[in-house]
């Protein structure tokens, strides 16, 4: 890869992305540990030609975002834990009208105002579950600058051709720390752009109709089609129906145009799993220190392997399956109360061989803290 090459945040490598993959509109709301990514944009958007807005609060940077989008922009919002419980209702909204957007949500600790400064993990279920009703979500994470940069221009992608809400899950330490990143050359990364209606003035267009291939076609609002919005259960033109019918049909294209579509959503990385006999499974910040550890004990001879989740929700089952079955014990790392560890165990033909490293006081969990637990499975002659 040939680029400019920057030595960088997490949280401005995310935001250099967002400006890549071709945002046109941010609104946000400073909160800590998320606050570069608003004032990186709040300088560089302007000198692009997009606009930048700071809101009153998270709620209203959420909605701002949602409209804009409507008229046809790329968009994006960034935030922190608390801020993040304030965008519920709107992210929930934004589901429902099949509204592409991205959010940002650097984690920090909680719950409440927690540890502003310092770094956690634990927003992985309140991204899956934190708005109300049955819904579908995607969710990504990195562990580096680099798959910060890739993987916020594939948010903006995966927004783009599923018409939905992605959320970019990073937390404090990676967005804090500064390593290099690459910038690719214009055109190297591939890019989805909206996918705007064929429909000519004055016929009767359907907003909430599939193509064939299960994408809906977009027609900018104040352009040439009116149409309804609404966070009620609507019909293809829009308008809020409660028709049994109408209401299971357009759940059901909510959650199956993502669920139906979890190998294809899949982003990981893997690291010596063909041979090991134990296996980190981790995921963002936490996943620097699982690798550090199997270099270094695979340098001493040991196998052991690593399994760098980067798309949590929808949570890849099978794919876990598949790399965790040969292991003889399978240990994920994580900055939680193990939120990712009761999932892990779900998608297993063995539960009780997954175990638990993790660190939830706030400090970055380091390869000591894994090794003890490694050394615990193999005092127990697992």
């Amino acid at each position: 890869m040939s680029g400019n090459i920057k030595f960088i945040q997490g949280n401005e490598a995310c935001a250099e992305a967002a400006v890549y993959a071709g945002l046109d509109f941010y609104a946000g709301y400073p909160i800590t540990p998320s606050t570069e990514i608003t004032e990186f944009l709040a300088s560089r958007l302007p000198q692009i030609g997009g606009k930048f807005l700071q809101m009153e609060d998270e709620i209203a940077s959420l909605c701002a975002i949602i409209g804009a989008s409507l008229t046809g922009c790329k968009v994006m919002t960034a935030t922190s834990g608390p801020g993040f419980s304030l965008m519920q209702e709107a992210l929930g909204y934004a589901i429902m009208a099949e509204i592409p957007c991205v959010i940002v949500n650097v984690q920090r600790g909680g719950p409440s105002t927690g540890l502003p400064t310092h770094g956690s993990q634990g927003d992985v279920n309140q991204a899956r579950w934190g708005t109300h009703g049955d819904h579908a979500i995607i969710a990504l994470t990195a562990s580096n600058h680099q798959d910060i940069f890739a993987l916020t221009v594939e948010a903006f992608n995966l927004a783009e051709i599923y018409r939905t809400p992605v959320i970019l899950l990073l937390d404090e330490v990676v967005a804090h720390m500064r390593e290099r990143l690459v910038i690719p050359q214009p055109g190297e990364m591939p890019l989805v752009e909206r996918l705007k209606t064929t429909v000519n003035e004055g016929v009767d267009y359907h907003p909430y109709l599939p193509r064939e291939d299960g994408r809906l076609p977009m027609s900018d609002f104040g352009g040439p089609h009116r149409y309804n919005v609404t966070g009620l259960f609507h019909d293809m033109w829009g308008f809020p129906s409660s028709e049994p019918r109408a209401v299971h049909g357009l759940l059901r294209h909510l959650v199956d145009k993502i669920e139906n579509r979890v190998n294809q959503l899949a982003r990981y990385k893997e690291y010596y799993i063909e041979d090991a006999k134990h296996l980190l499974v981790s995921y963002g910040s936490s996943a620097r220190s699982a690798r550090h550890i199997v270099e270094k004990r695979r340098s001493r001879g040991e196998r052991i392997g690593l399994l760098e989740l980067q798309t949590l929700w929808p949570f890849p089952h099978e794919m876990v399956r598949e790399k965790c079955a040969a292991a003889q014990a399978v240990i994920v790392v994580e900055q939680n109360m193990g939120q990712i560890l009761q999932v892990v165990k779900l998608a297993v033909d063995q539960p009780d061989k997954v175990f638990l490293a993790n660190r939830i006081d706030g400090d970055f969990i380091m390869p000591s803290d894994i090794l003890n637990i490694l050394r615990l499975i193999q005092g127990k002659g697992v």
